[in-house]
């Protein structure tokens, strides 16, 4: 076994918290050496692939497919199980991906189903809402427990381990690629900052797909030997259940989660004083939300962090920073990184842990990273005299949707291909619960009877359900500078 693995750091956690649990979803326990048997097993299934795509909910099945897939020496390619099918396809298609381990139905949607013919060659279907009809070439996830499970994983340390994909202002997503060194020092990072110990139990709110719910959840759990605990939705009542039961310590989250927690009218029927960490982000955080949360909610230590798929944690609160200092920065840096400001004060970030490149896309990660090593991240920011970041506005046009990023120009390309659009623009406006939502001005074509309603819908037909517009603004003209371009901050300015 190669050292500076993923598969290197799930074989050392089985060996040093071997009988620890490892993993808790519903009625299924798994110790680490459980977990790393199951591992092997789908490592076994996963043989000679080289890049294994998983779009699951947060179920202990993700765990086992995903860390199986690295042990395999493949490269894991997560999905947005927001997506539709055509934008699932777009990245499986993108990606030359081999292997797909996916659920049948969830949330009354059959993902399988609605790929088609699309699907890859080698189907792994994850059983989340009961028994499934069989399907031809689709093999069932129980079929795993009859594979031989001595495997030496052939992983090295500056192999590709991942493929994360990022939306970008162009609107067709970009793949973010890292090593499995990098994955691991940045998970390290993060859970020395925390101080995450094998004492910890992890409650894992945040999608596994994106790289706060894989590389801060589970990487850094396997480092340190904590239980993870996945929740497949955020569901309030089940949260607070889970905290109880399960002696939660850790509960990571975009503010949102912890602002409906706060609120939440059976949070005072339910014992939390096992919370001892959160740590949070993707989103202004008020004073008084930190300040609740410590009182409240019972945590002794409460951080926020900032990063992006390109670099995963680049700055990160440390524990004793006070309440006021948490709420408007984003920590100082971490991870090896260095943070600068450029030029209109851009947040540069430069490190080891810089991804690799964006997937076939060479101009783009000439574009992103420059000549020196720096990632220019296109928000703008301000560095106080420790070296802590705050983000005071972003150069791109993304806005943030309930902690998931949001880029208009992707919203804008499909409504370009509705009938009766002339033109729009989309922009991020204020909400209390998400943070943010979209609101999309619309120039109608001429005679066109286009209505809310026709908009919305062919948005959810086209798009995950956090980029879909909640407002529509139909109008005859949209500010312009003196080259034509929208000018989206006058927008932004009149709705904020």
């Amino acid at each position: 076994m190669t050292e500076g693995t993923i598969p290197a750091a799930l074989d050392r956690a089985a060996e040093h918290f071997a009988g620890r649990e490892a993993l808790v979803d519903g009625e299924v326990r798994l110790s680490y050496a459980e977990l790393a048997r199951r591992v092997r097993q789908a490592a076994r299934f996963f043989e000679g692939h080289e890049r294994v795509a998983i779009c699951s909910p947060n179920t202990w099945h993700w765990v086992v497919a995903g860390l199986g897939a690295l042990y395999a020496g493949a490269t894991l390619v997560p999905v947005n199980t927001r997506f539709t099918a055509r934008e699932t396809i777009d990245i499986l298609e993108r990606a030359r991906v081999s292997a797909l381990v996916i659920t049948g139905t969830f949330l009354g949607t059959d993902r399988l189903a609605d790929l088609g013919s699309a699907r890859p060659g080698t189907v792994l279907r994850i059983p989340v809402e009961g028994v499934e009809e069989p399907i031809s070439g689709v093999t069932e996830w129980d079929a795993l427990t009859g594979l031989d499970s001595d495997f030496v994983s052939p992983a090295e340390p500056d192999g590709v381990s991942d493929i994360l994909f990022t939306s970008g202002t162009t609107g067709r997503g970009k793949g973010a690629m890292s090593s499995h060194r990098q994955a691991l020092s940045v998970a390290g990072a993060w859970a020395d900052c925390g101080g995450l110990t094998e004492q910890d139990r992890y409650l894992v709110i945040n999608p596994f797909f994106h790289s706060f719910g894989y590389k801060a959840g589970i990487v850094a759990a396997v480092l340190r030997g904590a239980t993870m605990l996945p929740q497949r939705t955020f569901d309030v009542r089940e949260t607070l259940r889970l905290i109880e039961t399960e002696h939660v310590t850790v509960l990571p989250g975009a503010p949102t989660i912890h602002q409906v927690l706060l609120d939440a009218p059976e949070r005072a029927n339910h014992d939390l004083s096992s919370l001892r960490l959160a740590v949070t982000g993707a989103a202004t955080v008020p004073v008084a939300l930190v300040e609740r949360m410590q009182t409240e909610l019972s945590f002794d230590t409460v951080l926020t962090a900032y990063g992006l798929t390109e670099a995963v944690v680049a700055t990160m609160s440390r524990p004793g920073d006070d309440a006021k200092l948490v709420a408007n920065y984003t920590g100082r840096a971490t991870a090896g990184f260095e943070v600068k400001l450029g030029e209109h004060d851009e947040v540069l970030l430069r490190g080891p842990n810089v991804m690799l490149g964006y997937l076939d896309d060479p101009d783009a990660t000439a574009k992103a990273v420059d000549t020196d090593g720096w990632l220019h991240t296109g928000d703008v920011g301000v560095l106080n005299e420790r070296g802590y970041l705050k983000i005071v506005d972003r150069i791109k046009d993304m806005y943030v949707c309930g902690g998931f990023n949001v880029y208009p120009a992707e919203i804008e390309q499909v409504l370009s291909r509705l009938d009766g659009v002339a033109e729009s623009a989309v922009v991020g406006v204020p909400d209390q619960r998400l943070g943010e939502v979209g609101k999309v001005f619309v120039i109608p074509r001429t005679g066109s009877a286009l209505s809310t309603e026709d908009v919305i819908a062919h948005c959810e037909g086209e798009l995950a359900n956090y980029k879909i517009p909640r407002f529509v603004d139909f109008v005859a003209e949209l500010p312009r500078n003196l080259s034509g371009k929208v000018l989206k901050r006058v927008l932004r300015k009149e709705n904020g």
